[in-house]
């Protein structure tokens, strides 16, 4: 009798382990967690290897192949033509990307990078789709610092967003101590970004006929297409009427009519990223898709 008892408790502590997720130290991480905190690395891995390569000629897999977790390679990355300020302040964003993999994967078990596109057709393609015409040139990204904060404009945001709509649905103490944490430097890198492209928010983007406001301006919208949810993106110059109070036209950080900021759901990031406005229609930055229980949900078997 005492051998069955202490069986069916061994069992009904599986039972409980496997019904509740991952533990961390004293607290059992449920599996809704689990997926929440698992789906950014997605984003993460893509702002990793982009911040890297730029800064550094070399990704992941020559600076820390252990963050990988065994994934393929990005597509297409090279290092960027930067001024000295903007090359140290990529390669500061990257290393900080390197630690939020550390972090994310600390906490749950993660997964392996998938594959990315980060090459400059990549994101010509998304300059395109935001201006509804091919761009001649092509629209480089890593050909001259505004270029490539132009390109930044593109990532962090959409991830900071995810967090944000990721927050109020989380149960454990752990995961949302990380996700405020994630939240709080995704969001003062994209502050940055959008800062040091407000600073020139009048001049052209050579040799386009079009302002750094107005690419600002195009991808914001190409934004709130795809992710089909609304207004939930702002380019650096907006109505005053759409600024802060309604009083005020410059728009360095994107926010709602009471300055907070947006939300989005992993599908409308999926939406976004893979540039096709679907959640089950890989491209874009995930010619494969994203990784996680939650981004792979949308794919066919």
């Amino acid at each position: 009798m005492a051998l069955f008892s202490a069986s069916a408790t061994a069992f009904i502590a599986l039972l409980l382990l496997l019904l509740h997720g991952t533990s961390t130290g004293q607290e059992q991480i449920p599996n809704s967690d689990v997926d929440l905190l698992e789906f950014p690395l997605n984003l993460e891995f893509l702002e990793a290897e982009f911040f890297s390569f730029a800064a550094y000629g070399r990704g992941l897999d020559s600076i820390a192949p252990n963050l990988t977790l065994g994934g393929p390679p990005p597509v297409g990355g090279r290092r960027a033509n930067l001024s000295p300020l903007i090359r140290d302040i990529i390669a500061q964003f990257a290393l900080q990307e390197f630690g939020h993999l550390r972090a994310i994967q600390n906490t749950v078990r993660g997964f392996p990078r998938p594959l990315l596109n980060i090459s400059a057709q990549s994101f010509a393609t998304v300059i395109n789709q935001a201006f509804g015409q091919p761009l001649q040139p092509p629209f480089d990204p890593y050909a001259n610092d505004i270029n490539y904060l132009i390109a930044s404009y593109l990532i962090p945001y959409v991830g900071l967003t995810g967090y944000v709509g990721a927050n109020p649905n989380l149960q454990s103490t752990t995961a949302k101590s990380l996700v405020a944490g994630l939240l709080g430097v995704e969001s003062g890198q994209d502050a940055v970004i959008r800062t040091l492209l407000y600073e020139r928010a009048s001049l052209k983007v050579r040799p386009y006929p079009f302002t750094v406001a107005e690419f600002s301006t195009k991808i914001s919208n190409l934004r709130n297409k795809l992710g089909k949810e609304g207004v939930k993106d702002e380019g650096l110059i907006v109505e005053p009427a759409a600024g802060a109070e309604g009083r005020i036209s410059g728009n360095v950080l994107s926010a709602d009519k009471d300055s907070l900021a947006y939300a989005r759901t992993p599908e409308e990031v999926l939406r976004i990223v893979y540039g096709s406005g679907q959640a089950n229609v890989t491209g874009g930055f995930y010619p494969r898709g994203g990784n996680g229980r939650i981004a792979r949900s949308y794919l066919p078997s």
